[in-house]
């Protein structure tokens, strides 16, 4: 029996779907109803943000029977077969497999001839920036001056890569990290359509997790559901993939920064020992912290971190017990910390170590703070002393006045 991954089963199939890409969708959109579509486009950006998906797409939208429009109908025979990757006139290439010198002139050979079914004849090569040297200066003269019914579409996840020649030839879209709300979002609908329901803190982890990828979100939920069944809980989540809850991460931190150097060691070992992998551990650590710097400083509805409702409020209180300074030290360390990890044959014990200076270190104070503590001093030594021009007690007199001890007054400069 045959199974479809949600990450292929829940793929787009128009650019309104293509989630966090608006501007892309809205672009290429505008360029198909002006009659503005141009030979070649780039499709860059990470791994699962959409770019091999909005090629089909545009495929479709330029190809479609009644097209070209931005809104394929993926009905006719022409989208299904685009949809299905068998149409005759729409070749989509793997540029890592296909990345030779002969492979672009094969391709070039059958390039002049008119499309078999429609139009247009459009080439899709993904991961173009696998093409070697020799290829891509094959691709230049046909990326220059195409024939008139061809179009080329290239994805890489490594731009630079791509010879700048070959940039200079195309119109680039970069495609952006999609945010962790949308990915929530687009989480809930699948579960709701494949009848599985999950707490809040279940798809907080699996849309966070996700790191900007659509893709590895999917995949992820993919594995979990079939994990959990039809019921799918955060704690569950958290011991399959590996990783430290939110609420572990908060109550570390909080130890952290009580100074509490036992509790901290306790509750690395417990995260250890519950399969938690301690270089993801400090990064997850490195996060958190960075979400209590920006709750501290633009407060508790900062739309710049991405937390549930309940998980933003206990965040948030930890910050408010803590001084700003002392919270932005903290996550300098714990950066510095986080190198040392990754580069350590035993990043648990460097972890632990690491955290246990942390938590043992001295406390900075507030500069308004040490500016009352000098004051009370003054009080207690003798009251406040005099703040203007005059001499300080025990000081020297002005320059030509007579010590009280009976010594000679300096002598005044010499008139000119």
């Amino acid at each position: 029996m045959s199974y479809t991954v949600f990450a292929r089963k829940y793929r787009p199939q128009t650019f309104e779907a293509l989630a966090g890409q608006e501007h892309v969708a809205r672009t290429l959109s505008n360029a198909i109803e002006s009659n503005r579509v141009a030979h070649a486009f780039l499709f860059t950006g990470v791994r699962g943000v959409g770019k091999t998906t909005a090629a089909r797409i545009l495929a479709k939208a330029l190809c479609c029977e009644r097209g070209p429009t931005p809104t394929p109908c993926n009905e006719c025979d022409r989208c299904r077969d685009i949809t299905a990757g068998v149409d005759v006139d729409v070749q989509e290439i793997d540029g890592a497999s296909n990345n030779g010198v002969d492979d672009v002139r094969r391709l070039q050979e059958t390039l002049p001839f008119a499309p078999a079914r429609g139009k247009l004849k459009i080439v899709i090569v993904d991961e173009v920036h696998m093409l070697s040297t020799g290829a891509f200066n094959a691709f230049l003269k046909t990326l220059e001056e195409p024939p008139a019914h061809v179009k080329f579409i290239f994805a890489t996840t490594e731009v630079h890569k791509v010879p700048v020649t070959i940039r200079s030839r195309c119109q680039r879209y970069d495609f952006r990290l999609i945010p962790q709300p949308v990915i929530a979002e687009r989480v809930r609908e699948i579960l709701a359509v494949e009848a599985v329901d999950a707490d809040d803190e279940a798809i907080d982890i699996v849309s966070a997790e996700a790191a900007g990828s659509m893709r590895d979100a999917l995949t992820l939920l993919d594995q979990l559901v079939a994990l959990a069944g039809e019921r799918l809980v955060g704690s569950e989540v958290v011991r399959a993939l590996g990783i430290a809850s939110r609420g572990a991460l908060r109550g570390l931190l909080a130890a952290t920064l009580e100074g509490d150097a036992a509790a901290v060691l306790e509750a690395v070992r417990a995260l250890y020992d519950q399969g938690a992998d301690i270089r993801h551990l400090t990064a997850q650590l490195l996060s958190y912290a960075r979400d209590l710097v920006v709750l501290r400083v633009t407060g508790d509805e900062s739309a710049l971190v991405d937390l549930v409702p309940e998980e933003r409020r206990a965040a948030a209180e930890l910050a408010a017990q803590v001084d700003a300074p002392e919270l932005q030290r903290t996550f300098a360390m714990l950066s510095k910390l986080a190198d040392e990890v990754t580069v350590s044959a035993s990043p648990d014990i460097v972890l632990e170590m690491g955290l246990v200076r942390l938590a043992s270190r001295p406390r900075l104070r507030e500069v308004s703070a040490l500016i009352a503590d000098l004051e009370a001093l003054r009080a207690q030594l003798g009251g406040d002393g005099p703040t203007g021009g005059g001499p300080s007690r025990g000081g020297s007199p002005p320059r030509g006045e007579r010590r009280r001890d009976g010594g000679r007054p300096s002598p005044a400069a010499p008139s000119r």
